[in-house]
C-alpha cells in the first residue's frame, strides 16, 4: 500500500539549509519510512507517487582511493566502471558504508548529494537530463528534495555522465 506523502516547506536538514541558501526553486516531500523497506529510493518513489525513473540515488563509491558521489535513478544501478571513467579514474567499488556517512555526515538512505560535511566530487547520471525536476535525498530517510537537475549540477559542481544502468 502506497504511503501518503506531505508536502512541506522546509526539511531543516543542511541539504535543504545550502538549498536555501543558494536561492535554489525546490519542494521538500516528506513521506512515512518503514525500516523495513529493501530500498529506500523505490519506497521513496512509491510513497511520492513518482516514477522510480525521477527519483535518484545517492552512492558513494572509492574511486581509486577517492570518495566520489554517484547520482543515478532509483530504477536502476550504478556502473562503476562508467563512474570511475567520468571522473578520470581507473577502479571503483562502493564505500565503505561507515565511511560514506562519516564524509556526508549522513546516515545510509538519506546520504544527499547536498550540504554534505565534506564537499565531494559528484557525477549525476545523463538520464537526469530527461526531467525537468527529479527527486534526491534531503538528508534523511523519509525525506526528499524535488528540483531541476541543471540546479543539482550547479550546485554540486557535478560532471554529468551516464553511470546508470537499467
Amino acid at each position: 500500500m502506497a504511503k501518503k506523502a506531505k508536502k512541506q516547506q522546509s526539511g531543516g536538514t543542511p541539504a535543504t539549509v545550502a538549498l536555501a541558501a543558494a536561492g535554489t526553486v525546490f519542494t521538500v516531500h516528506s513521506y512515512e519510512h518503514d525500516p523495513s523497506s529493501p530500498s529506500y529510493g523505490e519506497e521513496a518513489a512509491e510513497a511520492l507517487g513518482v516514477p522510480p525513473d525521477r527519483v535518484f540515488k545517492t552512492l558513494v563509491a572509492d574511486v581509486d582511493g577517492e570518495l566520489v558521489v554517484a547520482v543515478v535513478p532509483v530504477a536502476g544501478s550504478l556502473d562503476l566502471k562508467a563512474l570511475a571513467s567520468a571522473v578520470g579514474g581507473k577502479r571503483a567499488a562502493m564505500a565503505d558504508p561507515a565511511a560514506a556517512e562519516r564524509t556526508t555526515g549522513y546516515v545510509r538512505g538519506g546520504i544527499s548529494p547536498l550540504g554534505q560535511r565534506k564537499r565531494l566530487r559528484t557525477v549525476l547520471d545523463a538520464s537526469a537530463g530527461t526531467h525537468p525536476t527529479i527527486c534526491v535525498s534531503a538528508g534523511r530517510r523519509g525525506l526528499e528534495v524535488e528540483l531541476s537537475p541543471q540546479d543539482l549540477t550547479a550546485l554540486t559542481n557535478a560532471v554529468v555522465a551516464p553511470v546508470g544502468r537499467t
